[in-house]
């Protein structure tokens, strides 16, 4: 592949190296030149531009990528179309995600030009969710690279989705004077959360006596009963093989597997064997909604993964969970006074759909959308607000003019609304505890439908994400907690932030708010229908 720079005359059929934005036109980088395109960048006084040239030995960055990802996918994953040398991979089911790591480093080892990103292994997922992506750095890559990563992926399921099981659980709780009947309903409902994303259920819960025989018989009964996989939770932690917890398995006829395990929280955690059904003695720390290494165990049970005791031995790198997004950080002070909310409101869209027109400009009751959008945002409790620009910037500009706004440039808008919330995000002032992300094309939000979102939002309480919702269903704008900064910035391509969402289910309040969270116009149609007019 060639690559420099050339004179617009010379430059057709190659592929630009750099978007463009010119006249209100955008080309983006990747798009092979065309006599039209030529024309448009001469008429603008646009002299040179960056290109490369492909050569016989080069594979395309698109027809590479493609390649590639339908090579990695593995059962239970979909391969989307690709784009700008990318191809996503997405979860077909709620499951877990199991990736070959080994061979996965052999791949990303095979050329620079080359790369494989997943979530981590055995990440819960949920149908839809990317969950990979394939991505040609240059423009093109050679056959003998893009054939080796070929092999690789062809002798092993590098990216698979192990599917969760609707399974029927058993539920035991012992029971101590010392421990209150609200903490054992708190116990079930906990487990019963956790169930649900894997369609499981709770068969029945039994409530016994702290002692071996009384768990071995009640955990028997389950088992005959039809349970697939058993739960224990002790009314005090195990802490010695003979304890009542790995008796009581033992008592019912069942093997013990694993005593112990090195993820913190989650330490005490037993793992044995009844009837060729799975049995978990709980730590404690089970019954609370936050990650530990229970979740883990568990979740890879439900989705029919065998565990092992070498597997859980060798949990122990990353296996320190006391910082995690969703738990506090016992080594910062704690802020004085309510949370310190921004509202970013992204303006930068093209709105292709529209048909041309600028719709941020678009009225509805004499004020454009844009500016509708940005006076709910300065008159709710948010305590800042900035906008993000890019197409037309000047007349959006324009059209907040006067307002006590922060206005940040998106030159990379063409790239998707994920540049727009990165430029958004690193704009933001340190002291910021969330972020209230705007589309700036919802007419129907106010000042009290955001107040109540930010009402919403407590860090204490590991309320951490607050979705607004329209008859159960999820709308925008979204609340995010400060630690979720990295993952927001680390977004690509055009499809916001709903699979972070999904990712930390247990750090995500819904407020259910109404029609107002649902409607965003895309389109002439819809805008008619809402009583708005295009500008001229």
């Amino acid at each position: 592949m060639k690559f420099g720079s050339c004179p617009v005359a010379e430059a057709e059929g190659a592929l630009l190296a750099h978007s463009l934005a010119f006249d209100g036109h955008v080309l983006r980088k990747g798009i092979r030149l065309t006599a039209e395109h030529l024309a448009s960048l001469q008429a603008a006084g646009v002299e040179r531009v960056v290109v490369a040239r492909l050569e016989a030995a080069d594979v395309h960055e698109d027809a590479a990528a493609a390649r590639l990802a339908s090579a990695v996918a593995g059962p239970h994953v979909e391969v989307e179309a690709p784009f700008t040398g990318r191809s996503n991979l997405h979860a077909e089911a709620n499951g877990l995600l199991v990736v070959d790591r080994d061979a996965i480093d052999r791949f990303n080892r095979v050329d620079p030009a080359v790369t494989l990103a997943t979530l981590p292994a055995y990440a819960p997922v949920s149908a839809g969710q990317m969950v990979a992506t394939v991505k040609i750095i240059p423009f093109a890559v050679g056959h003998a690279p893009l054939e080796a990563a070929e092999r690789i992926a062809a002798a092993s399921s590098l990216v698979r989705v192990a599917p969760f099981r609707p399974l029927a659980v058993g539920l035991v709780a012992t029971v101590l004077p010392s421990l209150k009947p609200s903490t054992l309903d708190k116990t079930r409902r906990m487990t019963e959360a956790r169930l649900k994303p894997a369609g499981a259920t709770l068969l029945a819960e039994r409530r016994v006596a702290h002692d071996a025989a009384a768990i071995g018989a009640a955990l028997s009964d389950l088992s005959r009963a039809g349970a697939d996989l058993m739960i224990v939770f002790g009314a005090s932690a195990m802490v010695d093989a003979e304890d009542v917890v790995p008796a009581g398995i033992q008592a019912a006829g069942g093997r013990v597997i694993q005593l112990g395990m090195p993820v913190d929280p989650g330490n005490l955690l037993v793992l044995g064997e009844l009837d060729g059904r799975p049995v978990i003695g709980a730590p404690g720390c089970a019954r609370s909604p936050r990650e530990n290494g229970f979740d883990w165990v568990l979740g890879r049970l439900l989705a029919g993964i065998a565990v092992t005791p070498e597997e859980i031995s060798g949990l122990g790198v990353g296996g320190l969970l006391m910082e995690i997004a969703s738990r506090p950080q016992p080594r910062e002070p704690a802020a004085a006074g309510p949370p310190k909310i921004a509202a970013l409101v992204l303006a930068a869209g093209q709105g292709r759909r529209m048909g041309g027109p600028n719709k941020l400009l678009a009225e509805i009751g004499g004020r454009s959308l844009v500016r509708g959008v940005v006076e709910a945002a300065l008159a709710s409790k948010a305590a800042s607000v900035t906008v993000v620009t890019g197409h037309r910037r000047d007349e959006v500009e324009q059209a907040l003019a006067g307002q006590p706004v922060r206005l940040v440039d998106n030159p990379d808008y063409a790239e998707g609304l994920s540049t727009s919330i990165r430029q958004g995000i690193a704009s933001l002032d340190a002291d910021i505890d969330g972020v209230l992300i705007m589309l700036a094309d919802m007419p129907l939000l106010t000042a009290d439908i955001l107040d109540r979102l930010i009402a919403a939002f407590d860090p204490k309480a590991d309320r951490l994400v607050v979705v607004p919702t329209n008859a159960g269903k999820r709308g925008n704008p979204v609340l995010w907690s400060r630690a979720f900064f990295g993952e927001l910035q680390a977004i690509e391509g055009d499809t916001g932030a709903r699979h972070l969402i999904g990712a930390h289910a247990d750090a995500v309040v819904e407020v259910e708010i109404g029609p107002e969270v649902a409607l965003d116009l895309d389109t002439p149609e819809a805008l008619r229908a809402a009583g708005g007019k295009l500008p001229a």
